[in-house]
């Protein structure tokens, strides 16, 4: 055989028509039909198939030497030969590492044979789409590398960086640092006024809007932009197009930075994926950030760290910020109503020469000018009996409390509580004005007096549970009845005792009286379990020194606290009126005082004097507000809802 056709339709440009018909006329030597049945064949390059071939399909050849032929015919060969070989072994359950030799030796002997034409297209084309490929991924390898790089800056760093676009700006005639903006809708107005309005990629054309606040995110694509901007109300998405800005945005991919404070204008615009945007024609540089927003992900989960930075807890935590408008809901509303009951909001003074309202150890401080030494109120209870003396039937003061006690979750020594006194009214009905006020309040953040707080549900509705406190401890003493003790017996004193320590109440020895051994069993094996609103009244007279005592129940006062979730919010009394009787009470406060007692309180003489004036009837209620916002807001700390609460100093 002199020549064979070449293998898989490879013909070489020395394959010429005179070529052919020699090669044609040496091939069959017969008929002209003859001739043309054998040129079909020969050019058609038929495919056959042949299972056994395991993936290797052979074609007709054209023309090539005979050793060349012979030795592609004893590739294919040993290609059929070790196909057959891995098809056995296989079917066998041969493991794929047993078999990798196989299939290696395989794929050495497919690589000798040569490609056909539609191999060497696809080949071709495969490798032109790698070549697009990674021309546009060199071309963007720029701007990731610009973004990894910022990435990798530390926190001054990343503030030069800041700094040198504010100058940037001022060098082009541009000021980073505005003095005002008249923006015309909120984020929150605008996503209201189109809700359920325009289809995906419709804008409204007749709508001309300006809005401002601060970029949280941004995304660019070459010529397109979004950002998202942030305000009081909530976010709205920045359309941003160089076909529609102009030559500002240039500025904008040079100068803006997430964070950064910005005022833009445009009409509205849903995009085609359905967001809602305002489609900018010009934007405005109000306020360049020169530090950067914490990271989204791994950014501000310190709780210290929340509490120290608020600002920009408020900024990246939109819960936070709801927490505050509900607290500033909250105070409104109890202002609100006790406005319309007639109360009167009177201020008193911060600075007190003597320290008393309250059982609490006070802040310290001097005044130079007059050389007195004084404190920080710890209640302002003293300073408005004396207004209801002076003549004002109902008053009340919302204001800053400051205690020299331990920071925990409930507790925080500057506080905020409102104290309320009403002329001719007791305790009684202090707690019906409870019970108002609170579900007022509730009701100015919600629609629903059934609060989630924790695991638990909270309901307010009325009226709230009120039980005595020697009621609550027998329930957890069954055994002993504090109520059948003689307080004046000192073995009342000494069985109290007992029954307290059988119970696990701790530090028990170092309390001289039955009320105070009563109290501390309440607050240890009561308080904790007390979730929904309960009132605990009548308590002991020497855990109570400005409470009238009980009319009915000799060694106790008609007082009550208010406990949810476990903790007390609000504090009341059928207040002291007379004036032999308080002195004889702040005389007991002293003398614990000058025994090492620290938050016993002191004499005060000018209190005492008013009250000689006669003070009316009168009924006192003090409501922790932080506390009741905890309540009402579902934070478990309360430093979650203080915006700056004390902290230690910070070491960094």
């Amino acid at each position: 055989m002199t020549l064979l056709l070449l293998r898989r339709g490879v013909v070489t440009s020395a394959f010429t028509s005179t070529t052919k018909k020699v090669l044609l006329n040496r091939h069959a030597g017969g008929s002209i039909s003859s001739i043309h049945h054998q040129q079909q064949h020969l050019f058609s390059a038929p495919h056959y198939n042949n299972k056994n071939t395991f993936g290797y399909t052979p074609t007709t050849p054209l023309f090539m030497s005979t050793e060349a032929a012979e030795d592609i015919a004893e590739i294919e060969r040993q290609i059929k030969v070790k196909g057959d070989e891995i098809r056995v072994l296989k079917e066998q359950g041969t493991e794929k590492s047993d078999l990798a030799p196989h299939i290696e030796e395989l794929l050495a002997l497919k690589a000798k044979i040569p490609p056909t034409p539609e191999e060497e297209a696809k080949a071709k084309a495969k490798k032109e789409k790698e070549e697009k490929k990674k021309a546009q991924k060199q071309k963007q390898q720029p701007q990731k590398k610009k973004q990894q790089q910022q990435a990798e800056l530390s926190e001054t760093e990343l503030r030069d960086v800041r700094l040198a676009k504010a100058q940037a700006m001022r060098d082009a005639g541009l000021e980073p640092y505005q003095y005002s903006y008249d923006p015309t809708h909120s984020a929150g107005e605008l996503q209201s006024l189109y809700e359920g309005k325009l289809e995906g990629g419709e804008e409204d054309e007749d709508s001309m809007v300006k809005v401002a606040g601060r970029i949280m995110t941004k995304r660019g694509f070459g010529k397109l932009s979004f950002f998202t901007l942030q305000d009081e109300s909530g976010t709205i998405q920045l359309q941003m197009e160089k076909k529609r800005l102009g030559e500002s945005f240039k500025d904008l991919k040079a100068y803006v930075d997430s964070g950064d404070i910005i005022g833009a204008q445009g009409s509205i615009r849903r995009t085609d994926k359905g967001e809602l945007s305002v489609y900018c024609t010009e934007w405005t540089m109000l306020t360049k950030s020169t530090l950067p927003l914490p990271d989204k992900y791994h950014g501000l989960t310190d709780i210290s760290k929340r509490y120290r930075s608020r600002h920009l807890d408020l900024i990246v935590n939109p819960s936070v910020r709801d927490t505050f408008i509900k607290r500033a809901q909250i105070t409104s509303s109890l202002r609100r109503q006790l406005d319309d009951l007639n109360f009167l909001e009177i201020e008193t003074p911060v600075l007190h020469a003597v320290s008393g309202g309250a059982e609490a150890k006070p802040f310290e401080t001097h005044h130079n000018s007059m050389d007195m030494d004084l404190t920080l109120r710890i209640a302002t209870e003293l300073h408005l009996k004396r207004l209801i003396i002076g003549g004002f039937p109902r008053v009340y003061e919302l204001g800053r409390i400051f205690r020299n006690e331990g920071i925990s979750t409930r507790h925080n020594p500057e506080f905020t509580s409102v104290e309320i006194y009403q002329a001719y009214a007791d305790y009684e009905d202090m707690m019906d004005l409870t019970e108002q006020l609170v579900c007022g309040m509730a009701k100015s953040i919600g629609d629903t007096l059934e609060l989630p707080y924790g695991e638990h549900t909270i309901s307010l509705e009325r009226p709230w549970k009120r039980i005595t406190m020697h009621d609550a401890v027998r329930e957890y003493i069954p055994d002993f009845d504090f109520e059948s003790l003689d307080p004046s017996d000192p073995n009342s004193v000494i069985e109290a005792r007992n029954a307290a320590k059988n119970a696990g109440v701790p530090k028990v020895d170092e309390l001289p009286t039955v009320g105070d051994i009563l109290n501390a069993c309440f607050e240890e094996l009561c308080e904790p379990n007390l979730i929904q609103p309960t009132f605990i009244i009548d308590y002991p007279v020497e855990v109570s020194p400005l409470a009238k005592p009980h009319r009915s129940k000799p060694g106790l006062v008609e007082r009550f606290e208010l406990f949810a979730t476990g903790r007390e919010l609000a504090n009341s009394f059928s207040e002291l009126t007379d004036p032999v009787d308080q002195r004889v009470r702040f005389e007991a406060q002293a003398e614990k005082k000058a025994a090492g007692d620290e938050e016993a309180c002191d004499v005060d003489e000018e209190f005492l004097v008013a009250l000689e004036q006669g003070m009316p009837p009168t009924g006192g209620l003090g409501i922790g507000i932080d506390r009741l916002v905890m309540l009402l807001t579902n934070a478990p700390s309360i430093r979650d809802v203080i915006a700056f609460p004390l902290l230690k100093g910070d070491a960094s």
